[in-house]
């Protein structure tokens, strides 16, 4: 595909926006979900950036609600069900709905979750300020008193009563 500022889209996760650093794009449009502006607080720099890329024509959309379905089906079998908020949830989704228009989409986020995702559903991202995932991981919890490993998202142990706590239970590399 010939990559055109007409078909090359950045979505920002509120990561790529708090993060300050300089980001161009003038070889593409830039767009984020309309759940994003929930997630900064007017006044202070953040926020100053935030008004900046919407001079510099941020556009926001809402994603379609079968692929915020798809998402929701995606992260759970990752395991990152219980580690994304709605936000990720709708930043993911419109990159799913503008791959589907046949733009090339990537998506912008140091969220481990998104990006976790994003790969399972071959997605293209890029890291802002992190190091960014090198392996599609798979979430599970294990019991803090008996150490059962369970694959299933449960906060009690059926075992023993104890709480769990999220755990990697495989990494296949990207």
């Amino acid at each position: 595909m010939n990559k055109t500022k007409e078909n090359k889209v950045y979505i920002l996760d509120t990561s790529a926006i708090l993060s300050g650093k300089p980001l161009d794009f003038s070889d593409a449009s830039m767009i984020t979900s309309d759940s994003v502006s929930s997630e900064l607080q007017p006044g202070g720099k953040d926020y100053q950036n935030f008004l900046y890329l919407k001079d510099k024509g941020l556009v926001f959309q809402i994603p379609s609600e079968e692929s915020i379905g798809i998402i929701e089906k995606t992260s759970k079998k990752t395991g990152d069900n219980g580690r994304i908020s709605k936000v990720d949830l709708d930043i993911l989704a419109l990159a799913l709905d503008l791959q589907k228009k046949g733009l090339d989409v990537i998506i912008l986020s140091d969220d481990y979750s998104i990006q976790n995702i994003a790969s399972e559903l071959k997605l293209d991202f890029e890291s802002i300020s992190q190091k960014g995932i090198t392996k599609k991981l798979k979430w599970g919890v294990r019991c803090r008193g008996c150490g059962k490993k369970f694959k299933e998202d449960i906060s009690v142990c059926p075992i023993c009563g104890s709480d769990t706590k999220k755990i990697v239970i495989r990494g296949k590399e990207i």
